[in-house]
Protein backbone atom coordinates (compact mmCIF):
# COMPACT_ATOMS: atom_id res chain seq x y z
CA UNK A 1 0.00 0.00 0.00
CA UNK A 2 2.83 2.32 0.30
CA UNK A 3 3.78 2.20 -3.23
CA UNK A 4 1.30 5.44 -3.46
CA UNK A 5 3.60 7.54 -1.46
CA UNK A 6 4.59 10.60 -2.50
CA UNK A 7 8.14 12.33 -1.93
CA UNK A 8 7.72 15.23 0.50
CA UNK A 9 9.30 18.79 -0.40
CA UNK A 10 12.81 18.36 1.83
CA UNK A 11 12.83 21.09 4.44
CA UNK A 12 14.84 23.89 3.27
CA UNK A 13 16.71 24.68 6.90
CA UNK A 14 17.07 20.92 7.15
CA UNK A 15 18.79 20.45 4.16
CA UNK A 16 20.66 23.72 4.92
CA UNK A 17 21.74 22.27 8.35
CA UNK A 18 23.14 18.68 6.64
CA UNK A 19 25.16 21.13 3.85
CA UNK A 20 27.11 22.61 6.68
CA UNK A 21 28.13 19.57 8.34
CA UNK A 22 29.52 18.30 5.43
CA UNK A 23 31.20 21.87 4.52
CA UNK A 24 35.49 21.08 5.46
CA UNK A 25 36.24 24.51 5.07
CA UNK A 26 37.04 25.77 9.26
CA UNK A 27 36.44 29.12 8.45
CA UNK A 28 31.98 28.34 7.89
CA UNK A 29 29.65 29.97 9.53
CA UNK A 30 26.01 28.67 10.14
CA UNK A 31 23.54 31.28 10.27
CA UNK A 32 20.78 29.11 8.92
CA UNK A 33 19.51 26.58 12.00
CA UNK A 34 16.85 28.61 14.20
CA UNK A 35 18.91 28.05 17.76
CA UNK A 36 20.19 30.24 20.26
CA UNK A 37 23.58 29.45 20.56
CA UNK A 38 26.14 31.44 22.73
CA UNK A 39 30.02 32.63 21.49
CA UNK A 40 31.09 29.01 21.93
CA UNK A 41 28.51 27.94 19.47
CA UNK A 42 26.87 26.05 22.28
CA UNK A 43 23.15 26.07 23.57
CA UNK A 44 23.73 25.93 26.66
CA UNK A 45 21.06 24.40 29.87
CA UNK A 46 19.98 28.00 31.61
CA UNK A 47 21.43 27.60 35.46
CA UNK A 48 18.43 27.98 36.79
CA UNK A 49 17.15 25.16 34.63
CA UNK A 50 19.99 23.02 35.75
CA UNK A 51 19.07 23.51 39.23
CA UNK A 52 15.52 22.87 38.86
CA UNK A 53 16.33 19.68 37.25
CA UNK A 54 18.69 18.33 40.34
CA UNK A 55 15.75 19.31 42.59
CA UNK A 56 13.31 17.25 40.53
CA UNK A 57 15.39 14.34 40.26
CA UNK A 58 15.63 14.44 44.14
CA UNK A 59 11.94 15.28 44.74
CA UNK A 60 9.99 13.02 41.90
CA UNK A 61 8.42 10.37 42.92
CA UNK A 62 6.43 9.16 39.75
CA UNK A 63 6.50 9.01 36.02
CA UNK A 64 2.30 8.80 35.98
CA UNK A 65 0.44 10.66 33.41
CA UNK A 66 -0.55 14.17 34.95
CA UNK A 67 -3.16 14.86 32.89
CA UNK A 68 -4.64 15.26 29.21
CA UNK A 69 -3.47 19.28 29.50
CA UNK A 70 -0.95 18.96 31.11
CA UNK A 71 -0.01 20.07 35.29
CA UNK A 72 -2.48 23.37 35.67
CA UNK A 73 0.34 24.81 37.69
CA UNK A 74 2.33 25.02 34.62
CA UNK A 75 -0.62 26.48 32.95
CA UNK A 76 -1.22 29.08 35.78
CA UNK A 77 2.68 30.00 35.05
CA UNK A 78 2.27 30.48 32.22
CA UNK A 79 -0.23 32.85 31.65
CA UNK A 80 0.91 34.79 33.99
CA UNK A 81 4.45 35.06 32.35
CA UNK A 82 2.48 35.79 28.77
CA UNK A 83 -0.82 37.94 29.86
CA UNK A 84 0.33 38.48 33.38
CA UNK A 85 -2.99 40.93 34.65
CA UNK A 86 -4.03 42.21 31.34
CA UNK A 87 -6.31 38.93 31.43
CA UNK A 88 -8.75 37.36 34.12
CA UNK A 89 -7.02 33.92 34.73
CA UNK A 90 -10.71 32.46 34.63
CA UNK A 91 -10.73 33.79 31.25
CA UNK A 92 -8.04 31.96 30.08
CA UNK A 93 -8.39 28.05 28.68
CA UNK A 94 -5.06 26.67 28.17
CA UNK A 95 -3.02 23.71 27.55
CA UNK A 96 0.00 21.98 27.49
CA UNK A 97 1.62 20.83 24.12
CA UNK A 98 4.57 19.28 22.62
CA UNK A 99 6.51 22.58 22.06
CA UNK A 100 5.66 25.79 20.47
CA UNK A 101 4.93 23.81 17.22
CA UNK A 102 2.56 21.59 18.89
CA UNK A 103 0.41 24.32 20.27
CA UNK A 104 0.32 25.63 16.89
CA UNK A 105 -0.68 22.69 15.72
CA UNK A 106 -3.43 22.23 17.90
CA UNK A 107 -4.31 26.13 17.28
CA UNK A 108 -5.13 25.52 13.39
CA UNK A 109 -6.87 22.92 14.59
CA UNK A 110 -8.81 23.93 16.85
CA UNK A 111 -9.87 26.84 14.38
CA UNK A 112 -10.65 24.36 11.99
CA UNK A 113 -13.48 22.85 14.28
CA UNK A 114 -14.76 26.33 15.19
CA UNK A 115 -14.89 27.18 11.16
CA UNK A 116 -14.82 24.51 8.45
CA UNK A 117 -14.65 27.79 6.56
CA UNK A 118 -12.02 29.84 8.07
CA UNK A 119 -9.31 31.63 6.21
CA UNK A 120 -5.93 32.39 7.99
CA UNK A 121 -4.43 35.26 6.75
CA UNK A 122 -0.64 34.82 7.53
CA UNK A 123 2.26 37.55 7.09
CA UNK A 124 4.20 37.42 3.95
CA UNK A 125 7.17 36.39 5.09
CA UNK A 126 6.41 33.71 8.04
CA UNK A 127 7.92 30.69 10.21
CA UNK A 128 7.38 28.58 7.03
CA UNK A 129 6.37 25.79 9.24
CA UNK A 130 3.12 27.86 9.69
CA UNK A 131 2.30 27.83 5.98
CA UNK A 132 3.67 23.91 6.03
CA UNK A 133 1.10 22.93 8.72
CA UNK A 134 -1.73 24.74 7.41
CA UNK A 135 -1.11 23.38 3.64
CA UNK A 136 -1.31 19.76 5.48
CA UNK A 137 -4.88 21.04 7.25
CA UNK A 138 -6.10 22.29 4.03
CA UNK A 139 -6.70 25.39 5.48
CA UNK A 140 -6.77 28.20 3.36
CA UNK A 141 -4.08 30.94 3.21
CA UNK A 142 -4.68 34.91 2.81
CA UNK A 143 -0.78 36.71 2.78
CA UNK A 144 -0.71 39.94 4.29
CA UNK A 145 2.30 42.03 3.26
CA UNK A 146 4.52 42.55 6.35
CA UNK A 147 8.15 43.12 5.36
CA UNK A 148 9.00 45.90 3.54
CA UNK A 149 12.30 45.19 1.33
CA UNK A 150 13.56 48.80 0.70
CA UNK A 151 13.39 50.04 4.25
CA UNK A 152 14.21 46.16 5.95
CA UNK A 153 11.21 47.13 8.51
CA UNK A 154 7.65 46.70 8.85
CA UNK A 155 5.31 47.55 5.46
CA UNK A 156 2.29 48.65 7.82
CA UNK A 157 0.55 50.35 5.40
CA UNK A 158 0.47 47.14 3.04
CA UNK A 159 -0.39 45.07 5.66
CA UNK A 160 -3.44 46.95 7.20
CA UNK A 161 -4.24 47.12 3.51
CA UNK A 162 -4.38 43.56 2.86
CA UNK A 163 -6.01 42.90 5.79
CA UNK A 164 -9.10 44.73 5.09
CA UNK A 165 -10.63 41.92 3.50
CA UNK A 166 -10.48 39.83 6.64
CA UNK A 167 -14.12 39.21 8.16
CA UNK A 168 -16.09 37.49 11.10
CA UNK A 169 -15.47 33.88 11.05
CA UNK A 170 -11.75 34.57 9.35
CA UNK A 171 -8.11 34.53 11.45
CA UNK A 172 -5.49 37.05 11.56
CA UNK A 173 -1.65 35.46 12.82
CA UNK A 174 0.22 37.67 14.03
CA UNK A 175 3.79 37.13 15.85
CA UNK A 176 4.14 38.14 19.23
CA UNK A 177 7.69 39.23 19.49
CA UNK A 178 10.85 38.94 17.28
CA UNK A 179 9.31 38.08 14.13
CA UNK A 180 10.75 35.17 12.29
CA UNK A 181 11.69 35.55 10.25
CA UNK A 182 12.45 39.29 9.40
CA UNK A 183 13.24 40.48 12.79
CA UNK A 184 11.33 43.78 12.19
CA UNK A 185 8.78 44.11 14.60
CA UNK A 186 5.22 46.08 14.85
CA UNK A 187 5.02 49.20 17.80
CA UNK A 188 2.61 49.53 20.13
CA UNK A 189 0.65 52.29 18.32
CA UNK A 190 0.65 49.45 15.34
CA UNK A 191 -0.80 46.88 17.53
CA UNK A 192 -3.40 49.29 18.73
CA UNK A 193 -4.91 49.89 15.24
CA UNK A 194 -4.46 46.46 15.07
CA UNK A 195 -7.06 46.02 17.78
CA UNK A 196 -9.14 48.39 16.19
CA UNK A 197 -9.24 46.79 13.14
CA UNK A 198 -9.60 43.68 14.78
CA UNK A 199 -12.97 45.00 16.51
CA UNK A 200 -14.40 46.33 13.43
CA UNK A 201 -14.04 43.66 11.07
CA UNK A 202 -14.70 40.27 13.23
CA UNK A 203 -11.58 38.30 12.46
CA UNK A 204 -10.23 36.70 15.22
CA UNK A 205 -6.46 36.89 16.46
CA UNK A 206 -3.95 34.00 17.07
CA UNK A 207 -0.76 34.87 18.16
CA UNK A 208 2.09 32.70 17.99
CA UNK A 209 4.84 33.81 20.62
CA UNK A 210 7.97 31.91 20.65
CA UNK A 211 10.72 34.32 21.46
CA UNK A 212 9.55 36.31 24.87
CA UNK A 213 12.47 37.83 26.22
CA UNK A 214 14.67 37.75 23.33
CA UNK A 215 13.76 41.18 21.83
CA UNK A 216 13.24 44.34 24.13
CA UNK A 217 12.26 42.34 27.38
CA UNK A 218 10.15 40.00 29.41
CA UNK A 219 7.78 42.70 29.71
CA UNK A 220 8.26 44.73 26.69
CA UNK A 221 7.99 41.60 24.38
CA UNK A 222 4.99 40.88 25.45
CA UNK A 223 2.87 43.84 25.79
CA UNK A 224 1.34 43.52 22.07
CA UNK A 225 -0.05 40.19 23.08
CA UNK A 226 -1.37 41.46 26.29
CA UNK A 227 -2.86 44.41 24.34
CA UNK A 228 -4.82 42.04 21.84
CA UNK A 229 -5.85 39.60 24.53
CA UNK A 230 -7.35 42.27 26.50
CA UNK A 231 -9.21 44.29 23.79
CA UNK A 232 -10.99 41.89 21.99
CA UNK A 233 -13.63 39.14 22.50
CA UNK A 234 -11.70 36.16 21.97
CA UNK A 235 -7.80 35.27 20.91
CA UNK A 236 -6.16 32.53 20.41
CA UNK A 237 -1.74 32.40 21.70
CA UNK A 238 0.65 29.70 21.23
CA UNK A 239 3.67 30.27 23.44
CA UNK A 240 6.75 28.24 23.63
CA UNK A 241 9.35 27.80 26.42
CA UNK A 242 11.92 26.55 23.84
CA UNK A 243 13.96 29.50 23.47
CA UNK A 244 13.67 31.46 26.76
CA UNK A 245 14.60 28.51 28.74
CA UNK A 246 16.34 26.73 26.64
CA UNK A 247 14.45 23.69 26.74
CA UNK A 248 14.27 22.80 22.64
CA UNK A 249 14.49 19.20 23.34
CA UNK A 250 11.95 18.99 26.14
CA UNK A 251 9.19 20.30 23.50
CA UNK A 252 7.57 22.65 26.15
CA UNK A 253 4.70 24.80 24.70
CA UNK A 254 1.12 25.93 25.76
CA UNK A 255 -2.27 26.77 23.91
CA UNK A 256 -4.23 29.64 25.28
CA UNK A 257 -7.47 30.47 24.28
CA UNK A 258 -8.68 34.13 26.33
CA UNK A 259 -12.64 35.15 26.04
CA UNK A 260 -13.72 37.85 27.59
CA UNK A 261 -16.90 35.98 28.19
CA UNK A 262 -15.77 33.81 31.08
CA UNK A 263 -18.66 31.55 30.36
CA UNK A 264 -16.85 30.42 27.63
CA UNK A 265 -13.81 28.75 29.28
CA UNK A 266 -15.64 25.53 30.12
CA UNK A 267 -16.37 24.81 26.44
CA UNK A 268 -12.69 26.05 25.01
CA UNK A 269 -11.44 24.18 28.34
CA UNK A 270 -13.13 20.83 27.58
CA UNK A 271 -12.26 21.49 23.54
CA UNK A 272 -8.23 21.89 24.24
CA UNK A 273 -8.58 18.26 26.12
CA UNK A 274 -10.01 16.84 23.23
CA UNK A 275 -7.73 17.19 20.92
CA UNK A 276 -5.15 16.94 23.13
CA UNK A 277 -6.45 13.17 23.26
CA UNK A 278 -6.82 12.89 19.41
CA UNK A 279 -3.32 14.17 18.72
CA UNK A 280 -1.23 12.62 21.51
CA UNK A 281 -2.78 12.05 24.61
CA UNK A 282 -0.96 13.31 27.40
CA UNK A 283 1.54 16.40 26.64
CA UNK A 284 5.13 15.91 28.04
CA UNK A 285 5.69 17.00 31.45
CA UNK A 286 9.91 16.94 31.99
CA UNK A 287 9.83 20.79 30.62
CA UNK A 288 6.77 22.18 32.03
CA UNK A 289 7.73 20.45 35.30
CA UNK A 290 10.93 22.43 35.53
CA UNK A 291 9.64 25.80 33.66
CA UNK A 292 6.65 25.52 36.73
CA UNK A 293 9.74 24.99 39.04
CA UNK A 294 11.87 28.01 37.76
CA UNK A 295 8.63 30.36 37.24
CA UNK A 296 7.49 29.63 40.90
CA UNK A 297 10.71 29.75 42.74
CA UNK A 298 11.56 33.77 43.65
CA UNK A 299 15.44 32.94 43.33
CA UNK A 300 15.34 30.60 40.36
CA UNK A 301 12.95 33.13 38.48
CA UNK A 302 15.52 35.91 39.27
CA UNK A 303 18.63 33.37 38.07
CA UNK A 304 16.76 32.69 35.34
CA UNK A 305 15.12 36.76 34.40
CA UNK A 306 18.68 37.41 34.74
CA UNK A 307 20.50 34.66 32.41
CA UNK A 308 18.13 35.68 29.92
CA UNK A 309 18.53 39.13 29.47
CA UNK A 310 22.01 38.49 29.56
CA UNK A 311 21.10 36.47 26.20
CA UNK A 312 18.90 39.32 24.64
CA UNK A 313 22.08 42.09 26.01
CA UNK A 314 24.37 39.40 24.12
CA UNK A 315 22.31 39.34 21.06
CA UNK A 316 21.66 43.26 20.65
CA UNK A 317 25.35 43.87 20.98
CA UNK A 318 25.94 41.42 18.16
CA UNK A 319 23.17 43.57 15.95
CA UNK A 320 25.12 46.49 16.99
CA UNK A 321 28.29 45.00 16.26
CA UNK A 322 27.32 44.15 12.86
CA UNK A 323 25.56 47.36 11.79
CA UNK A 324 28.42 49.63 12.79
CA UNK A 325 31.06 47.22 11.15
CA UNK A 326 29.38 47.61 7.67
CA UNK A 327 28.54 51.09 7.99
CA UNK A 328 32.44 51.25 8.29
CA UNK A 329 33.31 49.31 5.09
CA UNK A 330 30.18 50.21 2.95
CA UNK A 331 30.53 53.46 3.60
CA UNK A 332 26.42 54.25 4.05
CA UNK A 333 23.92 53.43 7.14
CA UNK A 334 21.77 50.90 4.43
CA UNK A 335 22.49 48.07 6.93
CA UNK A 336 21.00 50.12 9.94
CA UNK A 337 18.12 47.90 9.71
CA UNK A 338 20.31 44.87 11.55
CA UNK A 339 20.35 47.09 14.87
CA UNK A 340 16.83 48.38 14.95
CA UNK A 341 15.36 44.45 14.71
CA UNK A 342 15.20 42.39 17.54
CA UNK A 343 15.39 38.86 18.24
CA UNK A 344 17.50 35.99 16.82
CA UNK A 345 16.65 36.64 13.29
CA UNK A 346 17.25 39.59 10.87
CA UNK A 347 16.64 39.17 6.87
CA UNK A 348 19.12 40.50 5.48
CA UNK A 349 17.14 41.42 1.92
CA UNK A 350 19.78 40.06 -0.23
CA UNK A 351 18.88 37.70 -3.19
CA UNK A 352 18.88 33.88 -3.40
CA UNK A 353 22.45 34.12 -5.83
CA UNK A 354 23.87 36.48 -3.45
CA UNK A 355 23.22 34.15 -0.35
CA UNK A 356 24.61 31.13 -2.51
CA UNK A 357 27.93 33.54 -2.96
CA UNK A 358 27.73 33.49 0.23
CA UNK A 359 27.83 30.04 1.29
CA UNK A 360 30.11 28.84 -2.10
CA UNK A 361 32.72 32.08 -1.65
CA UNK A 362 32.83 32.46 2.35
CA UNK A 363 31.19 29.42 3.72
CA UNK A 364 28.44 31.49 5.27
CA UNK A 365 24.94 29.50 5.41
CA UNK A 366 21.63 31.67 5.97
CA UNK A 367 18.74 30.61 4.60
CA UNK A 368 17.61 31.22 0.70
CA UNK A 369 15.54 33.90 1.69
CA UNK A 370 18.43 35.63 3.65
CA UNK A 371 17.15 35.32 7.05
CA UNK A 372 20.13 34.93 9.33
CA UNK A 373 19.90 33.49 12.77
CA UNK A 374 22.13 36.52 14.94
CA UNK A 375 22.87 34.16 17.65
CA UNK A 376 25.04 32.19 15.29
CA UNK A 377 27.75 35.25 15.23
CA UNK A 378 30.09 35.92 17.77
CA UNK A 379 32.73 38.59 18.29
CA UNK A 380 35.34 36.90 16.14
CA UNK A 381 32.99 36.50 13.18
CA UNK A 382 31.10 39.72 13.15
CA UNK A 383 33.84 41.14 11.22
CA UNK A 384 34.44 38.13 9.12
CA UNK A 385 30.28 37.92 8.04
CA UNK A 386 30.55 42.13 7.30
CA UNK A 387 33.34 41.47 5.47
CA UNK A 388 31.58 38.56 3.17
CA UNK A 389 28.63 40.51 2.80
CA UNK A 390 30.22 43.55 1.24
CA UNK A 391 32.55 41.09 -0.80
CA UNK A 392 28.91 39.58 -1.86
CA UNK A 393 28.33 42.81 -3.46
CA UNK A 394 24.75 42.86 -1.19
Amino acid sequence: MFQSLKEQPADKILALMQKYKEDPRDSKIDLGVGVYKNAEGLTPVMRAVKTAEQQLWERETTKSYVGLVGDPQFSDVMVDLVLSDSVARGNVAAAATPGGTGAVRQAFELLKMANPDVRVFVSDPTWPNHLSILKYLDLPVVPYRYFDSETRGVDFAGMMEDLADARSGDVILLHGCCHNPTGANLNMSQWQEVVDFLNTSGATPMIDIAYQGFGDGLQEDAAGTRLVASSVPETVIAASCSKNFGIYRERTGLLMVVSQDATAKGLNQSTLAFLNRQNFSFPPDHGARLVTMVLSDPALRADWAAELEEVRLGMLDLRTQLASELQRLSGSDRFGFLAQHRGMFSRLGASAEHVEKLRADHAVYMVGDSRMNIAGLNSATVPILAQAIIDAGI
